[in-house]
């Protein structure tokens, strides 16, 4: 397998963490306690994880001979975050505890984002470039929906009920 550079390995990091992210937000949908709204933007935030997995897939590409270890380092750090999350989400899990996973996920991955744009920046390779000026703001976006989501839901909660 071809030995990958940091930038193409965090390439694949980023890839990984749109791949778990589509997984992560159907798991959340599926969670009780949800308002239409937060279903939404749910919606909204999977087709954007496909559409972000779609694009760096391409980009990957055009590393010459190494397309196949960016995709190994993808599906490697989608299982991690998988693990993750079914650590994290339990069968009596509700909305809020999905919308507080998402929230620590989307953080992490905004910061993978913005460390593939700094190296980016010194390799001066304009199509990884054009993909973190796509992505980032997606990013932002979607830790920011999701901690106001998260913010929404606990202001719904009793906070002197007991805690399952």
């Amino acid at each position: 397998m071809a030995e990958l550079t940091n930038l193409e390995s965090k390439l694949g990091e980023v890839l990984g963490l749109a791949m778990a992210a589509q997984t992560a937000t159907q798991k959340v949908q599926k969670l009780e306690g949800l308002t239409p709204e937060l279903e939404e933007r749910l919606v909204q935030m999977h087709d954007e994880a496909k559409e972000t997995e779609e694009r760096a897939t391409e980009v990957a590409g055009a590393f010459d001979g190494k397309k196949t270890a960016i995709l190994d380092e993808a599906r490697d750090v989608k299982q991690k975050a998988s693990q993750m999350m079914s650590t994290y989400l339990e069968s009596s899990s509700d909305a809020l505890d999905g919308f507080e996973f998402l929230t620590m996920a989307e953080a992490g991955e905004v910061g993978h984002w913005e460390i593939l744009n700094t190296l980016t920046e010194r390799a001066a390779k304009a199509d990884v470039q054009e993909l973190c000026s796509w992505a980032i703001p997606i990013q932002q976006r979607h830790f920011e929906d999701v901690r106001k989501g998260s913010l929404q839901l606990a202001a719904e909660e009793d906070p002197d009920e007991p805690a399952e």
